[in-house]
């Protein structure tokens, strides 16, 4: 039997261990793949810190990790539009293909998902096996480390994007590695002001690299100060929630334009509460983001950065892959953007 490294929650506790587990079997419909680089996730740290929801959700053993970038190493045989040598990535969220809103063509609303790296082996890996219909074929021209964070660039994407941004001002709450991203693609999208709050200095740093119009620390400086020093009258025209921070929410709310839209991908805690008068009287749309729109969000992620869309900056350290527990403990330090782990050269 053929092994392979991984890193493997190989216990119901926190931690990650490093193991040498089979090399996956490849069905008639997948691909497999060696992996080159992949980053940490906020659902990584998680299963690492062994959190009441990884409890809940995380088989033991499992491979973890769902960010990647790699090279097709062999494919299934009804497998025609991928070859070995290839460069690719992966979506990370394998669905059914059967359900109403699969059949529609509407794949990430598929109510029977499955997780690589959560409920199925994942990618901190030297192989990974993928659906072939989760493969992406990956602009070669793009560097081995932004395809890695294809993933979370795609949550961004399908954030910042859900509403029209060309001319409008932003408000971005939370300063993470996606909210950073955020920035980014609503200034190339043509924004006018990208306003992003957080209390982490060195994100909102960050931020500042990233073309923020301001970078605020709501704690020293309210919102209502920002919109006066930027000439703002009548409130934000869209809101992007990624803190999963209620007081952020609450915030945003309370300086939206009349007929502003939120969309909201931080995962709010289920005791925040929030002013619904300003929701209901001032026509406020709120819609709930989760994973990337298969696969139109690839192709204008693709897009952009093949236009110049840049988000070097939010990658901020580099860890061969036996030094994960040192990558691991930076992300949770908060002193970070994305961090990614070499697995392999080409």
């Amino acid at each position: 039997m053929q092994t392979m490294k991984a890193l493997v929650k190989k216990e119901r506790a926190p931690g990650l261990w490093l193991d040498e587990v089979p090399v996956p079997q490849v069905g008639e419909f997948d691909v497999l793949i060696r992996v080159l680089r992949a980053s940490i996730c906020g659902t990584d740290v998680h299963i690492f810190d062994w959190d009441n929801w990884a409890q809940r959700i995380i088989p033991t053993p499992m491979v973890i990790g769902h960010e990647f970038v790699g090279v097709i190493q062999s494919v299934g045989s009804h497998v025609h539009d991928f070859h070995p040598g290839m460069i690719v990535t992966g979506e990370g969220h394998v669905v059914c293909g059967r359900c109403r809103n699969c059949l529609a063509g509407r794949r990430h609303l598929c109510n029977n998902t499955s997780g690589i790296g959560v409920n199925r082996p994942g990618a901190f890996a030297e192989l990974v096996v993928v659906p072939e219909t989760n493969v992406w074929a990956a602009d070669s021209n793009i560097p081995l480390e932004v395809l890695s964070c294809f993933d979370p660039l795609g949550n961004a994407v399908h954030t910042a994007l859900s509403f029209d941004v060309l001319g409008e001002d932003v408000l971005i709450t939370g300063a993470g590695p996606i909210g950073l991203m955020a920035i980014a693609i609503a200034k190339h999208a043509g924004a006018r002001h990208v306003v992003i709050t957080d209390i982490n200095a060195y994100r909102l740093k960050l931020a500042e690299q990233l073309g923020a119009t301001v970078a605020c620390d709501p704690r020293t400086r309210t919102l209502q100060q920002v919109m006066k020093d930027l000439g703002m009258k009548e409130g934000f025209d869209v809101g992007l929630e990624m803190s999963g921070n209620g007081a952020a929410l609450n915030d945003m709310l309370g300086v939206m334009c009349h007929g502003g839209k939120l969309a909201l991908l931080g995962i709010q805690s289920k005791e925040t509460a929030i002013d619904w008068d300003l929701v209901v009287f001032n026509g406020l749309t709120i819609k709930g983001i989760y994973g990337r729109e298969m696969y139109e969000t690839w192709y204008k992620m693709t897009s952009m950065l093949q236009s110049g869309l840049d988000i070097t900056p939010v990658i901020t350290h580099r860890f061969p892959f036996l030094e994960f527990e040192e990558a691991f403990a930076l992300m949770k330090s908060g002193q970070s953007g994305k961090v990614v782990l070499h697995w392999s050269d080409l």
